[in-house]
């Protein structure tokens, strides 16, 4: 079976496929069917029942997260009419109704939801793997051209994927919201190297403080009649005995540490604090 020769490099930047079940119809699968060019050949010819679905990604032209085939249906009986739904490892199984499909008033295909089960009938275990059937509403007249055959239909419309299971949706939500709360800014330094520094949520404690412009609004934060307009916070802390500020740690920082001016102090919690001002908790 020939597959379509098309590569990614041949669609436009920012391509997206998300056909509606009408376009899937109307424009992919009547053609294929007609022997007729699709608006973008990207979806290749393929005998799915002859693969396990997890092996059917590296059969595709296009798609991440859903695949697309064009693939011929076999008849389980010789003179019956149910497809043979049998792979290699498995098999596929009907679920819920069908679904009409039309392009105005016109019924012009069915959709049809199959979801993949290991093993053999009626044993199979269940999987998150799923598929949609698209078939054209004419297709009664395939199964009677084919009759004496095993082919039952030359052409059905297969979108494949997999469905993430409540462990795997908790995960991905739990990254994208740890993504969110850090924020990654870029900065230089003497040497013009990139560096990242992570800016932190907002609290009272010594994170935030870190945030306000190295430390040189924090003592007007602290003590209304005293600002800093200039305080070396590398230096300061180098003096304190500390090494690698890149790598400081809360719990590296003494416990009874001031500045000159005596402004703030950090407690053992690692909280900047000044007992005559405001104290951060």
């Amino acid at each position: 079976m020939e597959r379509n020769t098309s590569s990614k490099s041949d669609l436009p930047p920012g391509f997206r496929f998300h056909p509606t079940d009408e376009e899937l119809i109307m424009f992919y699968l009547k053609n294929q069917a007609k022997s007729k060019p699709c608006p973008v050949s990207i979806i290749p010819e393929v005998d799915i029942y002859k693969f396990d679905p997890w092996q059917l990604p590296d059969k595709a032209e296009f798609g991440e997260n859903e695949w697309y085939f064009f693939s011929p249906r076999d008849r389980k009986y010789p003179n019956g009419v149910r497809p043979n739904r049998a792979t290699v490892s498995g098999y596929w199984k009907a679920t819920g109704t069908d679904k009409a499909i039309h392009s105005g008033s016109k019924y012009v295909g069915v959709k049809k939801a199959l979801v993949f089960y290991n093993g053999r009938p009626p044993k199979g275990v269940k999987t998150n793997w799923i598929m949609h059937e698209y078939r054209l509403s004419d297709s009664h007249k395939q199964i009677k051209k084919h009759s004496g055959s095993m082919r039952l239909d030359d052409w059905v419309l297969c979108r494949i994927y997999k469905k993430k299971n409540s462990a795997e949706k908790i995960l991905d939500h739990k990254v994208e919201e740890s993504n969110t709360q850090i924020d990654r800014v870029g900065y230089s330094n003497d040497d013009s190297e990139s560096q990242e520094l992570l800016k932190f949520p907002k609290t009272g404690s010594y994170s935030r403080l870190l945030e306000l412009d190295y430390m040189g609004p924090v003592s007007h934060l602290l003590n209304e009649n005293t600002y800093i307009s200039s305080f070396d916070f590398p230096n300061t802390i180098a003096n304190t005995g500390i090494e690698d500020v890149e790598k400081l740690q809360l719990g590296d920082i003494p416990y009874n540490y001031s500045t000159e001016s005596g402004d703030f102090q950090v407690n053992q919690n690692g909280i900047l604090m000044n007992p005559m001002v405001y104290q951060f908790q």
